[in-house]
């Protein structure tokens, strides 16, 4: 594989709630787990798998990143997609009390099948072949911790220290398992806060106790995969390698007749008119 530089400054965060996912069940990080792919899409698929969740991993953010323009990007993750290591496509936030959808980007450092993915789409989290266990590698930061590390861009009266945001981070971690996301959650800490807030820590952990959501009764998240090519959104089965029968050219071309001629239009409307005279005065006419 090829060697993945990384900068000394941390990568930037996409905004609560968006940026990389990592999927479940992913086998342990080696030293070959990307070395089928081409030498670039290795360097940035090594480069995306040590970023931790949460991370902006948009096509021109990756490209400020590493020595590859923003189309040479595109494509890139378009074969990564191909190869079974990314999908994009949207997510509805449930347990939010919003209708709204977010972009995500799912990423797994082992390669995945289209029938894996379907499954995913749908909640069913296939297990992995006996000779290959399921184990769960964590990421370097937690959705928790980067949700406590961020709180005080939103709120800066309840901005907290390292040492705070490791100690609140397993009360964050219940609500993401009681089905909540980072908006939710982001709502309850900072709507109608008290000025001063003489004890953010204190203030963030009673909130979290206190407007902690019940479980959600189990149900399949509603997730939507898109084209990597088109963007179309599309049935997981249907986009095989991430992208739609179009785009992979199993369809035959759609494009719209040629418009008619004037010579044409002005004789199919004469034959219109005709039809239209009733039958008995044809023959007068």
């Amino acid at each position: 594989m090829a060697d993945t530089h990384f900068s000394a400054a941390p990568h930037p965060m996409a905004n609560p709630g968006y940026g990389k996912r990592s999927v479940p069940d992913q086998l342990p990080r080696t030293g070959h787990d990307f070395t089928h792919l081409p030498a670039r899409e290795a360097h940035i698929a090594g480069f995306i798998d040590r970023l931790p969740d949460g991370s902006d991993i948009s096509v021109k953010l990756l490209a400020s990143c590493l020595p590859y323009g923003q189309a040479a990007m595109g494509t890139a993750l378009n074969n990564l997609q191909a190869a079974g290591h990314l999908r994009r496509g949207r997510e509805h936030l449930a347990g939010s009390g919003s209708s709204r959808w977010v972009t995500r980007s799912w990423f797994s450092r082992t390669a995945r099948d289209d029938a894996w993915w379907t499954a995913y789409v749908r909640g069913d989290v296939p297990q992995e072949t006996p000779d290959e266990p399921a184990r769960k590698t964590p990421p370097t930061r937690s959705r928790a911790l980067v949700l406590l590390t961020a709180l005080g861009r939103t709120a800066p009266s309840l901005a907290l220290s390292a040492a705070e945001c490791e100690q609140l981070a397993p009360a964050v971690e219940q609500w993401f398992a009681h089905g909540a996301e980072e908006p939710g959650i982001l709502h309850a800490l900072t709507a109608g806060l008290p000025v001063p807030v003489h004890s953010p820590a204190a203030l963030v952990r009673r909130r979290l106790t206190d407007k902690l959501p019940p479980p959600p009764a189990p149900r399949p998240p509603l997730r939507v995969l898109e084209c990597a090519t088109c963007g179309a959104p599309g049935r997981p089965e249907s986009l095989q390698g991430g992208k739609c029968a179009p785009c992979r050219g199993t369809h035959p071309d759609r494009r719209p007749a040629a418009p008619l001629t004037p010579e044409a239009v002005r004789a199919r409307a004469a034959e219109a008119r005709a039809a239209m005279i009733p039958r008995s005065e044809r023959t007068r006419v």
